[in-house]
């Protein structure tokens, strides 16, 4: 389990919408701090020197193979602070605009992570699914970033290592668990650094956001549109602070706060978990199949530990070969959590537990891990590991500092606490150095932007809405009163009013503007 990826793929494949959570950070890295030129118009002027030639290429672009779909591929500098240096291929895919109505210019997304694919999402979901008025007008746009699926992947584990390292316990209960669960994280982090150790200093959110703003001149865009989920509102925003006056129509749906430190984040979203399990307990104990009891939430809490607590002690068969533990378990009940659609079938699969059958929970925590039916997983987890420990450095350096913190993770949830506070040890033995630091984005100068919080949602706390939407100075925040991860395209017709409006015709939501 990894609790530092903003993530919501039950939405979509459940299916892949958008991703859970990790690191924001950001702030200045060597080979990633913005000069003054940059923050400026969007002329060739502004380009340094070193990067012109990436910013003069042509794009070729070609039948992806996807109705409707085209693909090509951009190159970037692997360090930019070396732009003579090494260059990185990134893919991109778009849709052009359908009409009617006079074309807008692009609209990129990003649906989150770090590691959730952009062209996936784009191509099963944004490039189809968002509304019919707006992909009229907007050329819908993606590029996989730096170290995701089809640009420069970074690889860790093989399938049958990421196995095992999933089935590790993250709640040990002596030294000997704790050794090992270290153990589990340092062999991830020296399969990333022998797997794909040059690309691993290089796919920073900031490195990233320079990207973005190169593909938004090579589309011949003067000003970026863009719609972020979850992580991807933290890549929003650091664009728009690295390049405030070439903001267009930003959209960043469920907002991640870049001015907290790692621990601060891990703890929050601790709470945010519990709060989103809180409200899945008290739905399902009015329903005639709650496994977890039908008198209240606290009694269902107690239920659920108590579940884990066997499950740690004894795993139960799921019909194939891996067995169902605490660990697993956990990160299928925490997969559930992003989406109250996927509530009925959270009920199923816990009722399947108690009962023996691990099977149900084993595909919610298949699906959190992004592992096919053939065993192979996707980089998905890799990038996530990668991105988010060179943006913050790390939570916990060893073993004694989680200890120490573990009464406030456990304070925060009952239910997920302990394992959230191990969990975020991962970043202890990365490879490469943290070039990003905890900071407030105010991005002063950069069109209106909108930021979009969720009351419920579990991966980014609405908390964190409200402070980066006061932290930007150009900032208006709109607020959807529910549950699960994210708003737009939801089945709120509020929030898609709003932000429709706010992407056709400019004109953001006013401030105290709340959804249901």
């Amino acid at each position: 389990m990894d609790t530092r990826r903003p993530f919501r793929t039950l939405a979509l494949a459940l299916g892949t919408a958008g991703l859970l959570v990790s690191g924001c950070s950001g702030g200045d890295s060597s080979s990633g701090a913005a000069s003054s030129a940059d923050a400026g118009s969007a002329s060739p002027s502004a380009v340094p020197a070193g990067l012109k030639p990436y910013y003069a290429q042509h794009l070729s672009w070609r039948d992806c193979g996807v109705s409707g779909f085209q693909c090509t591929t951009m190159k970037a500098p692997l360090d930019y602070a070396k732009p003579d240096g090494d260059a990185i291929k990134l893919a991109v895919s778009r849709k052009k605009a359908t009409g009617p109505g006079k074309r807008i210019g692009s609209l990129l997304v990003n649906p989150g992570g770090p590691g959730g694919s952009a062209i996936g999402y784009l191509q099963g979901y944004a490039g189809i699914g968002y509304p019919a008025q707006v992909r009229a007008r907007y050329d819908m746009v993606a590029v996989d970033p730096r170290g995701v699926a089809r640009s420069e992947p970074v690889e860790c584990l093989t399938g049958p290592q990421m196995d095992a390292y999933t089935q590790v316990d993250q709640t040990p209960d002596d030294a000997a668990e704790v050794t090992k669960l270290s153990g589990a994280f340092e062999k991830f982090a020296s399969g990333c650094e022998k797997r794909s150790g040059e690309v691993l200093p290089h796919v920073s959110t900031v490195e990233t956001a320079r990207d973005m703003d190169m593909l938004r001149a090579l589309l011949g865009d003067e000003r970026l549109n863009y719609v972020g989920a979850s992580y991807g509102t933290f890549l929003g925003a650091t664009y728009a602070e690295l390049f405030p006056g070439r903001t267009g129509r930003l959209v960043l749906d469920g907002a991640m706060d870049p001015s907290l430190s790692s621990v601060e984040m891990n703890r929050a979203q601790t709470a945010g978990f519990e709060t989103a399990f809180q409200s899945f307990a008290k739905d399902c104990v009015r329903q005639k199949d709650c496994p977890l009891g039908s008198t209240s939430a606290s009694d269902a809490a107690d239920r659920l530990k108590k579940l884990f607590d066997r499950l740690d002690a004894d795993p139960i068969p799921t019909g194939e070969s891996r067995e169902l533990g605490e660990s697993l378990a956990t990160t299928g009940v925490i997969a559930a959590m992003y989406d109250e659609s996927a509530w009925p079938q959270l009920r199923a699969a816990l009722t399947g537990a108690e009962s023996g059958d691990g099977s149900g929970l084993l595909a919610l925590a298949d699906s959190y891990y992004e592992r096919e039916p053939s065993g192979k997983y996707t980089n998905l987890m890799f990038a996530n590991a990668a991105v988010n420990c060179l943006d913050l450095p790390p939570a916990f350096t060893g073993p004694e500092a989680v200890e120490k913190a573990l009464p406030s993770f456990e304070k925060a949830s009952p239910v997920f606490g302990r394992g959230f506070a191990w969990a975020a040890l991962n970043c202890a033995h990365w490879p490469a150095p943290a070039t990003g630091t905890a900071h407030r984005i105010e991005a002063k100068g950069a069109a209106p932007i909108v930021v979009v919080g969720t009351t419920r949602d579990p991966a980014t706390p609405y908390a964190w809405a409200e402070s980066l939407a006061d932290q930007l100075s150009s900032g208006t925040l709109l607020t959807y009163e529910g549950d699960g991860h994210t708003a737009y395209g939801r089945g709120s017709d509020c929030v898609d009013t709003a932000i429709n409006t706010y992407l056709l015709e400019g004109t953001p939501p006013t401030e105290a503007k709340k959804c249901t």
